[in-house]
């Protein structure tokens, strides 16, 4: 699995960012990689231990070192997706997602040969309709 600390080391295959709180990251990137054995499509970043700077430093250089142009996060209030929103003003070409889901994830992980902007459309529509109530 990748890391925001190996990224001098990530192959040209990442095609986009996971950052959120503790191991949320290397958590949903796990679960991606065992359904479908494309964990390598995404390099995971914690912001444990970092501040709003930090961050946006290390998604910076992330970005820079992979060529990702989308970055998905786990709260859209947190602070990775306060730091992407931050950077991104001078990088028009990165797309962020937040409040993402593993449903979500399986399906840009399945659009392997499609631009990973548009398969950003598809998969959040799949994300949403995973979500339902079930008995109450």
């Amino acid at each position: 699995m990748n890391t925001a600390t190996d990224t001098d080391v990530v192959s040209a295959t990442v095609r986009a960012i996971v950052a959120g709180h503790g191991s949320f990251a290397t958590g949903i990137i796990s679960a991606v990689d065992q359904i479908t054995g494309r964990g390598a499509s995404f390099l995971a970043m914690s912001n444990s231990g970092l501040c709003l700077d930090d961050i946006q430093d290390t998604l910076a250089r992330a970005v820079d070192e992979t060529g990702a142009r989308v970055i998905f996060t786990d709260l859209p209030a947190g602070s990775c997706t306060m730091a992407v929103r931050r950077m991104i003003r001078a990088r028009p070409g990165v797309l962020l997602v937040t409040g993402i889901n593993l449903s979500l994830l399986l399906d840009f992980a399945m659009q392997e040969s499609v631009d990973p902007v548009v398969a950003v459309n598809a998969a959040l529509e799949r994300g949403r309709a995973s979500m339902a109530v079930h008995g109450g």
